[in-house]
């Protein structure tokens, strides 16, 4: 308890007993402790979805988070509409963090209801969706035909919403860069062998491009 009550002869001395790691029951008010600040701050983008991540301080379970953003060069944090008071450790800020023109910074705190205390604020390092995202491979389904083994290659569906028509594959078959494009047909193939075909996606206009897919294997009649 934060006050305990002492009998000296017939005199009562009341004494306050003030300890950050005890719960206060018999008074009014107590100083709030303060909280440590959430750690390991980073941004996480892949195909220009753009989320902030971090670790939680302790291992509470009362603890809030609240998120806020800036421009490189703005002065004023703007609050993250959907992640104030959330509980997850983790943020989308695609929206706020669209233009990939511009640099960001964005910062956490955590705070606990039931103790009314707060951390201090910790902060991301410097963003750019343009130069930090990392675009994923895309996907490669073989089927045999008439004419030969048909290629169909399909970049992400979160890359094409962002980046529309801008978006480019390059097919290989075993070792050798073949064609550009989301189908292709091998012709001119040789009976029972297996061929095996990796794809990487590009997107020219920002000068990035994924790594090659996982291998895809067909063999032939």
């Amino acid at each position: 308890t934060c006050c305990s009550v002492l009998r000296l002869g017939d005199k009562l001395l009341q004494t306050s007993l003030i300890n950050s790691h005890l719960s206060c029951y018999n008074v009014t008010s107590c100083v709030a402790e303060m909280l440590a600040p959430p750690g390991q701050v980073k941004f996480e983008s892949i195909d220009y979805k753009n989320s902030l991540h971090w670790a939680a301080p302790t291992n509470s379970s009362c603890l809030q988070y609240y998120v806020q953003y800036k421009i490189y060069g703005e002065l004023d944090w703007l609050n993250a509409s959907n992640c104030q008071g959330i509980h997850r450790h983790h943020c989308n800020l695609s929206g706020a963090t669209s233009d990939v023109r511009e640099w960001y910074y964005a910062r956490v705190r955590a705070s606990c209801v039931a103790t009314s205390s707060k951390s201090a604020w910790a902060m991301s390092r410097r963003f750019s969706p343009r130069w930090d995202t990392k675009i994923s491979p895309p996907t490669v389904k073989l089927n045999l035909s008439k004419q030969g083994v048909v290629v169909q290659v399909k970049a992400s569906r979160v890359l094409m919403r962002k980046v529309h028509n801008g978006v480019d594959n390059n097919i290989y078959v075993e070792v050798y860069e073949v064609a550009s494009g989301s189908r292709l047909t091998l012709t001119e193939l040789k009976p029972r062998t297996r061929y095996c075909v990796q794809a990487q996606t590009v997107v020219p206009r920002h000068m990035k491009s994924s790594d090659r897919s996982t291998a895809e294997c067909i063999t032939t009649d």
